[in-house]
Order: C-alpha cells, then sequence, then structure tokens
C-alpha cells in the first residue's frame, strides 16, 4: 500500500487552514468548497464503512504518533497541525484531535418510489441530524430538504447525524412542486388532526413530512398530503419536538412494512 503524502502545518495564515476553519465553523461553506468536515473518531469511521475514501486525513501534532493506522492510510494526503492550530478549528469543545476531509458527494435524482423524509424548512442542526438517523434506521432510504432547511452537510447537522448521512440519498434545496415526482403516498402528522398514527394501516413505501419547529409542515406541501396522521400525547403537552415526532412516525411506518423478524435486528 502506498504511503499517503504528510504535510506538518504549523502558520494559522495557511491557506489549507483557513479553508478548514470556514468548513468547521460555517454552515454553508461547504457548498462553494465541494468538501465537507468530519471530525472526530466516530463519523470518521462511518465513513469508511461506507466505503468512502477521504481526500485528506487531518491529525493534531500531538495525536498523529498513536493514529491508528487504518486511518492515516485510508487518506490519499495526511496533513498534521499543531495543537493548538487544531484546537482554533475544531467546533468542539473538546477537540476530536483528528478528522477528514471528503469531497461532497453528487447530488442524486429523487427517486419516485424511494421512501422518503421530507423536510419543510426545519432549522435546527440538532433536529435535522437526529431525524437523518431515525430515516437510516427505519429504512428511508432518501431525504428531501425542502429551501429554508437547515443545511444538510453543516458540522453540526453531521455530528447529530452520527454517520447516518452516508448511507442516504440527500437532496437540498427542493421547491415544494419537486414534490409531485413522488409516485407514493405522502403523509403529514398533526398534534390535533387525523387518526392516531397507531391506529392507521400505513402505507410503504411513503413519504413522511415533517414540518418548521414553530409553524409545521406549510400549506404547499399539506396540500399534497394524501394522508394526516396524529400522535396521541395523553400527558398533555401541548406539541412534540419534531424530531421525536419523526423517530414515532417513522418507526410506525417501519413496524408496519417490515416482517417481524427484520426488525429483530
Amino acid at each position: 500500500m502506498t504511503t499517503p503524502a504528510i504535510t506538518h502545518i504549523q502558520s494559522r495564515d495557511n491557506v489549507f487552514v483557513k479553508d478548514l476553519r470556514r468548513l468547521a465553523q460555517d454552515s454553508s461553506a461547504y457548498r462553494k468548497q465541494g468538501r465537507v468536515w468530519l471530525e472526530g473518531d466516530h463519523l470518521c469511521r462511518a465513513a469508511l464503512a461506507r466505503g468512502l475514501v477521504p481526500a485528506i486525513a487531518v491529525f493534531s501534532e500531538s495525536f498523529w504518533p498513536l493514529a491508528p493506522v487504518q486511518y492515516a492510510q485510508a487518506a490519499i494526503k495526511i496533513v498534521v497541525l499543531a495543537d493548538a492550530l487544531f484546537a482554533s478549528i475544531s467546533g468542539l469543545e473538546s477537540p476530536a484531535q483528528m478528522g477528514y476531509l471528503m469531497d461532497l458527494p453528487a447530488t442524486p435524482a429523487l427517486q419516485p418510489t424511494m421512501a422518503a423524509v421530507v423536510l419543510d424548512r426545519v432549522q435546527d442542526a440538532g433536529n435535522v441530524g437526529s431525524i437523518l438517523r431515525s430515516a437510516a434506521a427505519f429504512g428511508f432510504g432518501q431525504v428531501l430538504a425542502l429551501k429554508g432547511t437547515a443545511a444538510l452537510w453543516a458540522p453540526k447537522v453531521l455530528r447529530a447525524g452520527m454517520g447516518a448521512h452516508f448511507g442516504l440519498r440527500l437532496i437540498e434545496a427542493l421547491e415544494p412542486d419537486a414534490l409531485a415526482a413522488l409516485q407514493m403516498p405522502l403523509i403529514i402528522t398533526s398534534s390535533h388532526q387525523g387518526a392516531l398514527v397507531q391506529h392507521q394501516c400505513l402505507p410503504w413505501p411513503c413519504a413522511w413530512a415533517l414540518g418548521h419547529e414553530g409553524q409545521g409542515v406549510g400549506e404547499a406541501v399539506a396540500a399534497r398530503a394524501q394522508l394526516s396522521v396524529r400522535i396521541g400525547q395523553p400527558g398533555g403537552e401541548e406539541s412534540l419536538n419534531v424530531a421525536a415526532a419523526a423517530a414515532i412516525c417513522l418507526h410506525a411506518s417501519a413496524v408496519s412494512a417490515a416482517p417481524e423478524s427484520t426488525l429483530a435486528h
């Protein structure tokens, strides 16, 4: 196996360092640079498990001698940063001391019959990442993010997604009209309208639309829905967090669609 080229950087004015800092701290910088920053062992392992090849592996100077061989050899190139530099770039309270720069995946085509999650202006990065995790766990292969939704490849969304990104088809900046291409039922959820989700015979495949944290699903999306369900809340709270609602609804679909033996894994 060819040993990757290694570059040591000490200066905060280095062009690579400036670009990396933007990727780590600016939620939309990946769109301009065409690259994604994965910080930390968990995200890096998740990318490798999916067969992705990092363009550059980045290590802190103190961690570099201790870095597992497989992390270093997976990349085309290696950059070692002074500890203070890595800390200044990191978006974490406790810097992870390693990360990968990956080429931004090409935007896939919308699949009309692949189970989907539609995000309608969901703005909190933690919510979006959590919803991606639920989508991946419950067999929804694509996420369709309408304009106004948090940037899917932003660092905070990546961290909340815990590697789910790498197993999903992610499409951003769609207009509601793009949903006309779906050849399966679109379902919306409400805290006060529709039959209880557990009493519904849910279609499969389907698309679940999840809306803005304060405003819910917009009229343009709701008008396309074939089914509206609600989640029972016997405790009396006004509404659920959108990520919690997503987990309940996507799980309900998975249970309806899959044999019991499949769900046991």
